[in-house]
Formats: structure tokens, C-alpha cells, sequence
């Protein structure tokens, strides 16, 4: 600190003990996480702890804010071409990674020609397939060229696995992490905690006020909550909406709650006996009454909904009812020659309360048609590895995008990297209506193209979206200046944590 050696010795010691004699500002932050990190490579991240940690990390191109909306990041400008094909993107001068080696565009066509490539296993892959091309025009300017038109390019490029990797540490991005965001990684200790520590070269660190960040891993919710009354975490990240209306009443705690895209949902795998018969995944859907799994599952904390495409957007398909219909779910079990039903397992994820909680609902309202449903519990971060694409019928969710094409594009489009890994659903008719939405640029033609998917949504059911939910973060009233974002990251820029003595 300048003059700090000039200053008095009273003037020192007073300085020493000013945390012990008066009010001080904490410069870390204890964040409680639910589980596990599987990997620290953002191309491969696949749940939310793990974006939450890559957020930190990492930066991108372009960034979303509290209010949803888009801003430059990694990149200071855009410029297309005049029929959309061709995007042109300046880096920001002066940015250099955590190790030391400026950022250039050589880093920028290192990532992202690392997401397509199918080997790496990116959930951003699908969501890049418009992409033909990627390179630099000089050291500070990348050109993409895609194979249509899209002018919402930019916001695309928001994308949780887009974060921009240094392209001379590709052998150690798993283990040794090195970003250009707020944070750099210092430790992971699996099933306890992930350190990070403010990074003094960010391009934006005078907004950075927080020295320390621990990422506490504790997978029950009780505990989170429990941890915060008790000062033993300053934040829990994605709060359980059922705590709220208690934590509320603590004096020593806030909440900050919004709105959100974020959606969880029923995979139904439509490979496998019995929902690869498109009559049982209709009558499953036609017994699931939507609005009682908003009231149960989140409180009445969400709106129900027929896509990833929440009520509040202008594409959203109000034709469309949420009224179960109990007599035509029984004929279409009859009809696919399950008059009695049959018995069948549905997975929850441990510490995904409103997750847990829809597969205690599902059990309940699948008995009206005969399904006789066991629900079983497993560790979240086992999903990936030990559930997804593999059991028949298991909870999950998503957290909101800036796009529609992203939000839905991924899951149900037959290539869709999302849809390989869950509902493995497959249907010309879905993916032609996608596929001219993606090419489209008129607004209201693309807008009824999306209101035509979520039709076929209904129709074919490759799944069943129940609702998107409002999104909270729970913290203790030392933290300052915190905001929740929609999408979920943790945004921790002009965030501090003073607490009293």
C-alpha cells in the first residue's frame, strides 16, 4: 500500500487491532455448493456447481448481468456481416492470463475449435453447429463464419462452456487451471471445498474487492442452511426455495430472489422399454399435472411450462393448455399394452430439493394410471457418469440461456449434444422445425417456428419440462452489493463481506 511504511508506529498498531477493537471488512467469502466438481475444463462442465467455479475462473467473449442482459467481456466489439454469416470480434487489450501469457486471438480459435471437436465432449458443441469456421484475423481479432444467418450471434456466445482456455496449456486445462477471470484457482479438495484467490491482473479488478473465495462442498440442504444461520458460511448459492420464507425471518440473513428460464423436468428415454413407445411418454405427460408440481415442487415459486420457452417470453405457445387428462392416459396405456400399468424406477438427485421433491410427486400421480413408481436417490455429480442417457425415467433440469436456439436446440434436435445424453429422442419433424428457426432472422417467423416446436413438444413428448423456477441466493447481511443472477453465475464483482467484531 503506497506511504504504508511512512505512516506513525501508533498509527500501526492501531491498524493492527483495528479487527479486534472495531468493525472490519472480511475479504473472503464462504459460498456452500451441493456437490462435487467431476472436472475443472469449462468445455466439459456439465452442472451448476461446476459452471459456478468456471464463472469464476474463467471469462468469455460476451457475459450476462443481473438483469439478464449481454455485455462485452473477452471481446470489446462485434461486427457482422451484412447477411449475418460473418462475425467479426475485438479482444480487449491488455489481458493476460493467470500464468502470464497475453490473451490473442490464437486462444480464442484454440477454444473453440477444441469444443467442436466431437473428442472433447462439449455440451457447446451442438450449440456452435452453425459454426464452419473459426480464425484469427490478427492478434487481437477473431473472424467466425457460420453456414446461416444468425443475428444473435453475440448472445450465443454467452455460453457456460465457452470460456476462453489459454491455447499453450492444453495438456493441463483438467488439473491446473490457469483463466482470465476475477479468481485463480488454487486448491480442490474433492467432497470439501474449492479455493480460489482474487486475481490482481483481471482487466476489471478495482470492481473485485473479495481477496479469498472457498466454494464449501455440502450436499444437504438442511446443512447448507443450517451452516449459514450459524456464520459458518457467508452464502449459499441457489438457495432451496422452500427455505426462503424462514430465512427471510432471520435477521441475519437476506434473500435475493428473481425470476428465471431455469427448468427442471422428468428425461424419459425414449430408447429404452417402456417410453421408447411414444403412447406411454404422452399419457406419463397427460397425468403429470403441471400446476400441481409447481405447488409441490417449488412452492408456487415457478410457472409451469411446455419447453425450456418460459410463459413470460413472447414465443411462448399460450394455445397450449396444462389440463392432465386422466381417461385418454389410461387409453393410450391400454393401447400400448399396459392396461395394468407396470412398475418402474424414477431417480432423483440428493441436494436438488425441488428435484427430490418431483419424483415423490411423480410417484404419486403416476398410481392413477397404474404406474407404480420406486424413487431412488443418488448423488448429483454421479448423474453424468452413472444416470444420464442410461436410466429409463430420472429428474433433472437446466439452468436458463440468453437464447431460445440455445435453450432448446441442444436438447431436442436429433444431433443435439443435450438430447444424445438424455432423452436420446429422434424426429424429422423437430428437427426441421429447428433447424429453421436457428436459419431464420425474421423475429415473428421465428417466433412461430418456436410456438410450432413446442407443439411438437407436447405431441411427440421426447420429455416432459414441468416448470421454470424462480432462482435465490441466501447470505449473510455482512455481504454487500450482491445480486442474483437469472442465469446463475456468481457474480461477485463489487461484492464485499464486512462483518462486525
Amino acid at each position: 500500500m503506497p506511504g504504508f511504511f511512512t505512516v506513525s508506529r501508533a498509527c500501526l498498531i492501531v491498524a493492527a487491532l483495528g479487527g479486534l477493537i472495531g468493525s472490519a471488512a472480511a475479504a473472503d467469502l464462504k459460498v456452500a455448493l451441493s456437490t462435487n466438481l467431476n472436472t475443472l475444463d469449462p468445455a466439459t462442465a456439465t452442472f451448476g456447481e461446476e459452471y459456478v467455479y468456471s464463472g469464476l475462473v474463467f471469462s468469455a467473449l460476451m457475459g450476462t448481468d443481473a438483469d439478464g442482459k449481454v455485455y462485452p467481456d473477452l471481446a470489446v466489439s462485434s461486427q457482422a456481416s451484412a447477411d449475418l454469416k460473418s462475425w467479426d470480434f475485438k479482444l480487449r487489450p491488455g489481458v493476460r492470463f493467470q500464468h502470464g501469457k497475453p490473451l490473442t486471438s490464437e486462444d480464442v480459435v484454440f477454444t473453440f475449435r477444441r469444443i467442436l471437436e466431437p473428442g472433447t465432449g462439449s455440451g457447446a458443441r451442438s450449440d456452435l453447429g452453425l459454426v464452419e469456421s473459426v480464425e484469427a484475423v490478427d492478434d487481437m481479432t477473431v473472424r467466425f463464419k457460420l453456414s446461416v444467418p444468425y443475428a444473435s450471434f453475440p448472445e450465443l456466445l454467452t455460453g457456460r462452456h465457452m470460456r476462453i482456455l489459454a491455447s499453450d496449456r492444453a495438456d493441463s486445462i483438467k488439473t491446473s487451471p490457469s483463466g482470465t477471470g476475477p479468481f485463480r484457482f488454487v486448491k480442490y479438495t474433492p467432497g470439501d471445498s474449492v479455493e480460489l484467490e482474487r486475481n490482481p491482473d483481471y482487466y476489471g479488478a478495482d470492481r473485485i474487492k473479495l481477496d479469498k473465495v472457498v466454494l464449501r462442498i455440502i450436499p444437504e440442504a438442511a446443512s447448507r442452511v443450517a451452516a449459514l444461520r450459524a456464520g459458518d458460511i457467508d452464502m449459499i448459492w441457489n438457495a432451496p426455495l422452500e427455505t426462503i420464507p424462514d430465512l427471510k425471518r432471520n435477521p441475519d440473513v437476506a434473500v435475493d430472489a428473481r425470476p428465471s428460464g431455469t427448468w427442471d423436468g422428468f428425461v424419459l428415454n425414449n430408447t429404452k422399454p417402456p417410453f421408447n413407445d411414444v403412447r406411454v411418454r404422452r399419457a406419463v405427460y397427460l397425468t403429470l399435472d403441471k400446476r400441481a408440481l409447481v405447488q409441490f415442487a417449488l412452492d408456487g415459486q415457478g410457472e409451469p411450462t411446455h419447453s425450456p420457452i418460459a410463459p413470460t417470453d413472447p414465443a411462448f405457445n399460450k394455445a397450449i393448455g396444462f389440463q392432465p387428462n386422466i381417461a385418454e392416459a389410461k387409453r393410450l396405456m391400454a393401447e400400448a399394452g399396459h392396461p395394468n400399468g407396470f412398475k418402474l424406477d424414477i431417480t432423483v438427485p440428493v441436494g436438488r430439493p425441488a428435484r427430490e421433491r418431483l419424483g415423490v410427486v411423480a410417484q404419486q400421480l403416476l398410481r392413477q394410471i397404474g404406474i407404480q413408481v420406486a424413487v431412488q436417490r443418488v448423488p448429483y455429480n454421479r448423474y453424468s457418469t452413472e444416470i444420464a442417457g442410461i436410466a429409463p425415467m430420472y429428474v433433472d433440469g437446466f439452468f436458463a440461456r440468453t437464447v431460445i436456439d440455445a435453450a432448446v436446440y441442444p436438447w431436442f434436435h436429433s444431433k443435439g449434444a443435450w438430447n444424445g445424453r438424455m432423452w436420446r429422442y429422434s424426429s424429422p419433424r423437430m428437427d426441421a422445425v429447428l433447424d429453421e428457426a436457428r436459419r431464420t432472422p425474421a423475429v415473428d417467423k421465428q417466433r412461430d417456428l418456436y410456438r410450432q416446436y413446442q407443439q411438437i413438444m407436447v405431441d411427440e413428448v421426447p420429455g416432459i419440462i414441468a416448470y421454470v423456477s424462480n432462482v435465490a441466493t441466501a447470505y449473510r447481511t455482512s455481504v454487500k452489493n450482491y445480486r442474483t443472477n437469472p442465469f446463475l453465475w456468481l457474480d461477485l464483482a463489487d461484492v464485499e463481506n464486512v462483518k462486525a467484531p
